[in-house]
């Protein structure tokens, strides 16, 4: 007959004290030689030292140790001298005072711990001789200390282990496949056990003892194989994860996981002190897959758990930091530091989140804390780096750079940090040579653009155009204001037009929904089945958890790799997630949020306002509306448009002209005009869609006069003195300063096959006056 869910976990919660009790009973046999029951001083000395095969004790530890086990547990002394009872032994477990798998494992198993010891021996020797051919030097480059923790634990103490990562075993050795042929033996004898429930606890035991040894291929074989014979125990699945975490294998980790919490949750109290690991645990493989709203939620429940979980805690000040939440990302780094003092990876990241708030003082503060606690903190100095660069401090900016080069000698990005620290002091002949180094160490197409741009810089330096520079060599210019820019044609964008459209455009970049169809929006609404739930206003909605709005997004952008997309994800929650979230309820509307991405998802540009109409049709609220939409629900969506990718034009006066009480409903069409309106709706997607065509249109060998990067996209001359201008530079409102004028003329040119068309109409224009003056 089955069982319940309840009396099933009832029944494991029994089997594992069974199982336990089983092997105390065991190990106190094989130690009991005289058969009289109860563990002498001689016996009991013996089994400490059988328990701990790696550590050396003199006579004197010994001693100190049976004299206190034998003080602190008089009461099951037996008589006679004959030592420690059987109960005594189970007892000493339950106080913590030994481990019962981690013994058992080392009585079971000899022939597999001495076969891991000679493949090591074999390997280090062999590891050794290649250290010397290269001159590493072995230890001695060993950097450990230099990085923060590794985000995961082995075990369920959930100590970080910084040297997570699987040994580098030779798989085709020798020596490997004859240690692979007796592991085989050892498993087969497991199968081979009187009990399902021994089975179970051998495999265990042969996948602890290779986790140990960072053999976790081999260890995930047999921590399978547990799962297989008792599929509702959390140890085996725990286990299982954490091998797959090491060899990389992040998304079957996080499955294993998840069954291990379904298991968990079902054991109730039996499996409370485990369950707040598996929850950091999934947390770590989600943000390695890049799901960090995700992650956060489980590092939030592990805290919750277990108040006193320094490490979740820190671990969840990361996560929110990563997503651009700095002021929670704080308090969770604080509580952090206040259970843990010396956790130099919370120190650095809170400095971090206090950085991006602006609280520069206590941020150097915490990056030092961290330094100070590990000298070698790479991120620490990384970052006090990053910020002495932000306040202009060059020379500190650049001795931090320095010094985390000189821990790891690949850090490109500390190199090219450091070139642009050494620019800012005016060293740049020593920028030039560090921007090189880092185009050696990642190749990376805009560290050569950097240096082009430097080499650009240095000729114009040794050759200023007469009357345009600042007595160093370098041209200066002035900011004008919007007025005293005027458009040559309608066809010439506005300045303020520009700069807002070339905001949302970095955005679409930032995010990667510029490389979104915008058909895979209507493919999620068609096919994900949402409930309806009501908002505080009493509306019906399909709202969701930001977490699983962050899966509809991983398919959305499933292209990206794990930290693009941990990128992208800081940025709609900043932008995007705040405004539709801005009661803090952790829900968003999954139709407003679809209407509110497709005007920057790929595709055409009808598509994407047809996307948009239909996904606020998908809306509960515009259900059996025969495709219309209700005038108020249009209104407030483009008021939230207009705040998310405009907020600096007055959206909040937008319903009071408008309505917002309107009941009558509109057509597609009728929602067209209100979408197009330049002023009150969304008319700059044209600006936005011309920016996204000409992002590869180059103009021959023209230059900005500003900036001096060649232009790159539309470009704006200046008619009366034929100066050009970069889109940035004229949204900026930025002119050479040898040109002091009332107004300035733009015209705009989006190749130069317009320009070269417009210079040939204005001398044919010139030709026609000159024939008629004669």
């Amino acid at each position: 007959m089955a069982l319940s869910a309840s009396a099933a976990a009832s029944a494991s919660g029994a089997a594992g004290r069974g199982s336990r009790a089983e092997k105390v009973r065991r190990i106190f046999e094989r130690f009991d030689t005289n058969g009289d029951g109860g563990l002498d001083r001689d016996e009991m000395a013996a089994l400490v030292v059988a328990v701990n095969p790696r550590v050396k004790f003199s006579d004197d530890q010994i001693s100190a140790i049976l004299d206190e086990v034998f003080r602190t547990y008089a009461e099951f002394i037996l008589p006679g001298g004959k030592g420690l009872s059987l109960p005594g032994l189970l007892r000493t477990y339950d106080d913590g005072a030994g481990d019962v798998d981690r013994d058992f494992l080392a009585l079971s198993l000899p022939p597999l711990e001495s076969g891991v010891k000679r493949l090591r021996s074999k390997q280090l020797r062999r590891t050794s001789s290649i250290d010397t051919i290269n001159g590493s030097g072995g230890a001695g480059n060993n950097n450990f200390d230099s990085f923060s923790e590794a985000g995961w634990s082995r075990e369920i103490s959930g100590q970080a282990d910084s040297a997570s990562a699987a040994a580098p075993w030779d798989e085709t050795s020798r020596d490997y496949l004859t240690f692979v042929k007796e592991l085989a033996v050892l498993r087969t004898r497991a199968d081979a056990s009187r009990s399902r429930e021994e089975a179970f606890d051998n495999h265990i035991v042969i996948g602890r003892a290779l986790s140990e040894h960072r053999l976790f291929r081999d260890a995930l074989a047999s921590f399978r194989r547990a799962c297989e014979l008792q599929p509702t125990d959390v140890r085996p699945h725990f286990r299982a994860g954490n091998c797959l975490y090491a060899l990389g294998r992040h998304s079957e980790a996080k499955e294993e996981y998840l069954l291990a919490l379904e298991a968990a949750e079902a054991g109730g109290s039996q499996s409370a002190d485990i369950l707040p690991q598996i929850h950091v645990n999934l947390g770590i493989a989600m943000e390695a897959e890049g799901m960090v709203l995700g992650a956060c939620e489980h590092y939030r429940e592990a805290a919750i758990l277990c108040p006193s979980h320094a490490r979740a805690l820190k671990l969840l000040g990361s996560a929110l930091f990563g997503v651009g939440e700095y002021r929670a990302a704080e308090k969770a780094l604080e509580e952090a530091i206040f259970l843990k003092p010396d956790y130099a990876d919370a120190h650095c990241d809170l400095g971090s989140a206090l950085h991006a708030i602006g609280d520069d003082e206590r941020a150097v503060q915490e990056f030092q804390k961290a330094i100070d606690l590990k000298p070698g903190h790479v991120d620490a100095l990384y970052n006090l780096g990053g910020l002495n660069m932000d306040a202009g401090r060059f020379v500190r900016a650049a001795e931090m750079y320095t010094r985390v080069l000189s821990i790891r000698q690949n850090h490109w990005r500390a190199q090219l940090n450091k070139a642009v620290a050494l620019l800012g002091q005016g060293e740049s002949e020593e920028a030039k040579k560090a921007l090189k180094e880092a185009f050696k160490m990642t190749q990376r197409v805009e560290v050569y653009d950097a240096i082009s741009h430097l080499k650009t810089l240095q000729k114009k330096k040794s050759k200023p155009p007469k009357g345009k520079d600042d007595g160093q060599g370098e041209e200066t210019f002035l900011v004008v204001e919007p007025s005293k820019f005027k458009r040559v044609g309608r066809k010439t964008t506005l300045r303020q037009d520009l700069a807002n459209a070339l905001d949302i455009r970095a955005f679409e970049r930032t995010t990667k929904l510029g490389r979104c169809n915008v058909e895979l929006l209507r493919k999620e609404m068609n096919e994900t089945d949402v409930p309806v739930s009501y908002s505080g206003t009493g509306n019906p909605e399909k709202s969701i958890r930001k977490a699983a709005l962050e899966v509809v997004l991983r398919r959305l952008l499933s292209f990206l790799k794990p930290d693009t997309f941990q990128g992208s994800v800081k940025a709609i929650n900043e932008r995007i997630l705040s405004v539709l979230d801005a009661s803090g309820s952790g829900r968003v509307d999954l139709g407003m949020f679809f209407a509110i991405i497709a005007p920057i998802c790929s595709g055409p540009v009808d598509n994407r306002k047809r996307v948009v109409f239909d996904a606020l049709l998908w809306r509960p609220a515009s259900e059996g509306s025969r495709g219309q939409i209700r005038r108020s629900d249009a209104l407030t969506y483009i008021k939230l448009l207009r705040a998310v990718y405009i907020p600096t034009h007055g959206a909040s006066d937008m319903l009071e002209m408008h309505g917002e009480s309107d009941p009558t409903m509109v057509s597609y069409t009728e929602f067209l005009e209100m979408f197009n309106d330049p002023d009150w709706g969304f008319g700059i997607l044209s600006t936005l869609v011309k920016l996204e065509d000409s992002d590869h249109i180059r103009h021959g060998r023209h230059t900005c006069s500003i900036c001096r990067y060649p232009i790159i996209g539309s470009r704006f001359k200046e008619t009366k003195h034929s100066f050009s201008l970069c889109n940035r530079c004229y949204s900026e409102g930025k002119v050479p300063s040898a040109f002091k004028l009332e107004e300035y003329r733009f015209k705009e040119y989006g190749n130069e096959s317009e320009a070269l068309l417009d210079k040939c109409m204005c001398f044919n224009l010139h030709s026609k006056k000159l024939e008629a003056d004669t």
